[in-house]
């Protein structure tokens, strides 16, 4: 895609005469290092930002490695981590360094051509943050602007690092508070702002970005996404709008709709574009919530320099199935009914493919890719969905919704090739059931989503079982955005399969849950080739060239949510651990890696049931709604957490209670839990974990 950079670039000449001048919105431009006019128009062979440019299109114009010659792609390095948990940072390159965040927020260095380690810093996490994240301890990327390198941590704080030495500019924390809120995604940077959100809905967060001076970390300027208490006043008038459509009080839990990944610049209309998350509670009668909640589950438009509001649009309207609206949005320009558009182009979880004016948020189209149930249609002119009466699950029976909850798009990048002209998705084929839970009551710890796990867990049965393992699968599709129809697709056995790369060279390179890196060609979805990774890959790959030679980089390592929280469907695509690394490929390339070390058998041999079925329940609705996400539905853990079933503490009442209500392994990132349960409770959690996992040897004696 071509910017409109011309108009920038004239913006900083006058600055040329020194590094660093403040703009209008009192933020330091860059005028050497990296630069805007650079990641808007990114010199050949350089990956400069998390989706390369500003226009998030994931598209390479490198060609040395193409649909003729890919299949001589080999090993030219790797590395590996010492954090064993799911990876999802694109890796940036410039000036010959490439750079990596992984798990834990921390940020590495290497030598892009030889894999050489320049430098590694550790923001030294505290483990006890994992309580407060949703969906494992990752993140996403860093960015480059100027002479630093910036990262959000787990914890909450934005920081800036020196690009030579790793060493520390400044820290800040910039969370409203750090029982509620993380940051798992990765930075922009735009004319000396670094913007960034937070995760959180699953809490009791209140959404917003913020932009911050990058040479002080000083707030620069703050959008909230979702209305605080009217009792207090409004930010502004879009807040008092957004009021308007809630209900209840909404403020107690603090609404959600977190700011947690998405977040595109586009320089033609100097408009920062964002996507925001669910409403919270998921379940609206836990809180009383009514109408169609603004801004959650939305694409919102803010002024670049004041964060001023410029435009919305809700593509779930009262989301009550956390559809978060959250995933990549990137600009292209597509010759629309005749007339050449700059457009929006967005696949959130609900299952749709959006595209929106650029300038206005005018709805253009709404297309499903997967199969929809929580709604009978979308509005033409509006582009307003219609909810199924039904998939108000509050309202009467447990619903099952396709899409489910990980989305029918989750936060794993797309990409847009302006030569296919064509939206490559990793797309989940994946249902949830959702029902409400009865009397329900907000808590100090964990999911506050007035959700009832133990009602839809996963039951101990075989057909059950096998039916929902068939259903659930994934696809890489390709998806013309313009006539409104998928070009090709490759249906893959699992879900949670990795981000996407295209290039000029007609290729589509896409890392899978089974542990595969495989690249297609562009066009027409043939498999050209793969290399196996030793494990999953859920994270994005990015390409960059030096001295002439072009090399493909990708993250490995399973984790993520769909690994955490998932049960039995964790390991739909192959039981597998984590090993978590860099791998980086070039044209023959000679590189090998290590054997793989065996997988442990885990042999299920829990104590006898001896509580009563009342006590089971009891601990299983607890287990449901303070457990699951990271231990696994139905107590079946994927690769990453423990899976209680097989803990030695299942005869031991009283370790099961130092662990849970006494904190014992707090610093592993189990704290404790005596803000909600009692030491009873945790007995009846250990009664459900032995009947559960009975119910599972006596399935697999079968």
């Amino acid at each position: 895609m071509r910017f409109k950079v011309l108009g920038l670039m004239a913006a900083l000449l006058p600055l040329a005469a020194c590094n660093i001048k403040s703009d209008g919105g009192g933020a330091g431009v860059a005028t050497a290092g990296v630069t805007d006019a650079m990641i808007a128009q990114v010199p050949e062979g350089e990956w400069l930002s998390y989706g390369r440019d500003y226009g998030e299109q994931r598209f390479s114009p490198l060609t040395q490695v193409n649909d003729s010659n890919v299949g001589q792609l080999g090993l030219a390095w790797f590395h590996d981590l010492e954090t064993a948990r799911g990876q999802e940072a694109t890796p940036l390159m410039h000036d010959g360094t490439l750079y990596i965040s992984t798990a834990w927020s921390m940020v590495k260095a290497f030598d892009a051509k030889t894999g050489a380690l320049k430098w590694s810093y550790d923001p030294e996490v505290p483990r006890e943050t994992l309580v407060r994240a949703c969906c494992d301890a990752v993140n996403r990327g860093v960015a480059l602007y100027g002479d630093k390198v910036f990262v959000g941590t787990l914890d909450g704080r934005l920081v800036a690092l020196d690009q030579k030495t790793g060493k520390v500019v400044w820290s800040k924390v910039v969370v409203p508070n750090q029982q509620d809120y993380t940051i798992t995604g990765a930075p922009r940077v735009v004319k000396g702002k670094v913007l960034i959100g937070s995760g959180g809905s699953e809490y009791k967060a209140r959404g917003y970005i913020a932009a911050y001076d990058v040479n002080t970390g000083n707030e620069v300027w703050k959008f909230h996404t979702v209305p605080g208490n009217p009792a207090d006043g409004f930010e502004n008038k879009a807040m008092e709008n957004a009021a308007k459509t809630w209900a209840g009080e909404w403020w107690k839990l603090g609404g959600g709709g977190t700011v947690w990944d998405s977040i595109t610049y586009d320089p033609t209309t100097n408009l920062v574009l964002f996507g925001t998350g669910n409403a919270e509670p998921w379940n609206p009668a836990a809180s009383g919530r009514e109408g169609d909640s603004l801004y959650t589950s939305s694409i919102v438009a803010v002024n670049a320099d004041t964060g001023e509001y410029a435009w919305h649009f809700q593509e779930t309207p009262e989301d009550r199935w956390d559809f978060d609206s959250a995933q990549q949005i990137t600009l292209a320009d597509l010759n629309i009914g005749g007339q050449q558009r700059h457009v929006v182009l967005h696949a959130p979880k609900n299952g749709h493919v959006y595209v929106l004016d650029a300038k206005t948020g005018q709805f253009i189209s709404a297309t499903p890719f997967v199969m929809v149930n929580w709604a009978t249609g979308i509005d033409p002119n509006t582009g307003k969905a219609t909810v199924n009466p039904a998939a108000r699950y509050e309202k009467g029976a447990p619903f099952v919704s396709l899409p489910g909850a990980v989305g029918a798009h989750s936060w794993q990048p797309q990409s847009f090739s302006p030569k296919t002209g064509l939206l490559y998705l990793p797309v989940n084929n994946a249902a949830f059931p959702y029902a409400a839970a009865k009397d329900w009551k907000a808590t100090d710890i964990g999911f506050q989503t007035g959700l009832d796990g133990y009602v839809t867990a996963m039951p101990a049965d075989a057909k059950a079982r096998s039916a929902a393992m068939s259903a659930t699968t994934g696809t890489l599709l390709a998806w013309d955005p313009v006539a409104r129809k998928a070009a090709w697709k490759v249906e893959l056995p699992s879900p949670s399969n990795g981000g996407i790369l295209s290039t000029a060279g007609n290729l589509v390179f896409q890392g899978t849950a089974g542990g595969d890196f495989v690249a297609y060609s562009a066009d027409k979805g043939k498999q050209l080739w793969s290399f196996p990774a030793q494990s999953g890959i859920i994270a994005a790959p990015m390409t960059y060239a030096i001295d002439g030679e072009q090399y493909v980089a990708v993250m490995v390592g399973w984790g993520g949510v769909w690994d955490v929280a998932t049960g039995v469907l964790a390991h739909k695509a192959k039981k597998q651990r984590n090993i978590s690394r860099l791998v980086v490929f070039k044209l023959g390339g000679k590189a090998t890696l290590p054997a793989a070390p065996p997988m442990a058998k885990m042999v299920l041999d829990p104590p006898p049931f001896t509580g009563t079925p009342e006590q089971a329940k009891a601990g299983g609705e607890l287990y449901g709604r303070y457990c699951n996400v990271c231990h696994g539905d139905a107590a079946v853990a994927g690769g990453v957490n423990p899976d209680l079933r097989h803990s030695a503490a299942l005869n031991a009442p009283e370790a099961i209670r130092s662990v849970v209500i006494d904190g014992a392994l707090q610093h592993n990132g189990m704290v404790s839990f005596k803000s909600a349960l009692k030491p009873e409770d945790a007995d009846n959690i250990r009664h459900y974990l032995i009947k559960r996992a009975n119910e599972d040897k006596a399935l697999e004696a079968r």
